[in-house]
């Protein structure tokens, strides 16, 4: 989902409910000049995404990408667009390697649309939580990483390309990303590209065997964390190539 945060940090993550039994209690209602100024910080957000994704001047491939607008709710951050372009042309480029390759994006939206922009007959399916995806149609899957294996059967073990961007930094997290990772990947012939947090750094070696490249992801939404790219193959000189 292209986002930052630890989930033990808020006190409600997605699946929580709040059970509130105090019937007797107004529900909350923002006045209209709250409700007008949160129409415009969220038209605002959508005009900012769509400019900093403008063309300017460059070839038909690398068009402007429409975007969502960010939940910061579902903690999603999307990437700007030289990351996206960056790890976009890595996955295509590790597509022309293989026979028939289908790549699977779990919780990154944001490629997942320059996949299909740059080249549109890729196959690539899209795992995400936010429902507003389904525009996407059959190549969207919903996604919950706590139910990590929840997916349909045919997904099984059918992707030779994976890249992940788990929501949350916390270690329950992404050990349970690990876990669809592997319900996705085929055995012996998987290229893995994992976005996250510098602090995961050790987990990731850990639970999947992968090493830092030297090129940093960045966000539209300037972030404290830093961030980085790992893989489970040398990248020799793309991506800035392993550490």
């Amino acid at each position: 989902m292209e986002s930052v945060g630890d989930d033990e940090a808020h006190p409600y993550t997605r699946n929580d409910v709040i059970d509130d039994d105090d019937h007797d209690a107004d529900p909350p209602v923002l006045s209209s000049f709250a409700l007008e100024a949160l129409k415009e910080f969220l038209s605002e957000q959508n005009r900012t995404l769509n400019a900093d994704y403008s063309t300017d001047g460059a070839s038909e491939e690398k068009e402007s990408v429409a975007l969502l607008a960010e939940d910061w709710r579902l903690s999603q951050f999307w990437y700007d667009r030289r990351t996206a372009e960056t790890v976009a042309e890595e996955v295509l480029t590790l597509c022309q390697t293989l026979d028939s390759p289908k790549v699977a994006c779990i919780a990154c939206p944001t490629l997942y649309a320059y996949l299909k922009k740059i080249n549109p007959t890729v196959s690539v399916q899209l795992l995400e939580y936010d429902n507003r995806f389904e525009q996407y149609g059959s190549e969207f899957t919903f996604y919950d990483y706590n139910q990590p294996e929840d997916l349909p059967s045919s997904m099984k073990n059918a992707y030779q390309i994976v890249v992940a961007d788990p929501p949350y930094l916390s270690k329950e997290c992404l050990e349970k990303v690990a876990q669809t990772i592997s319900f996705l990947g085929q055995p012996g012939e998987l290229y893995l590209l994992l976005l996250t947090g510098e602090v995961q750094k050790d987990r990731a070696a850990e639970l999947l065997g992968l090493r830092p490249c030297g090129f940093q992801p960045q966000h539209l939404s300037k972030l404290g964390n830093e961030f980085r790219l790992f893989t489970n193959y040398d990248p020799t000189l793309r991506l800035g190539g392993w550490e």
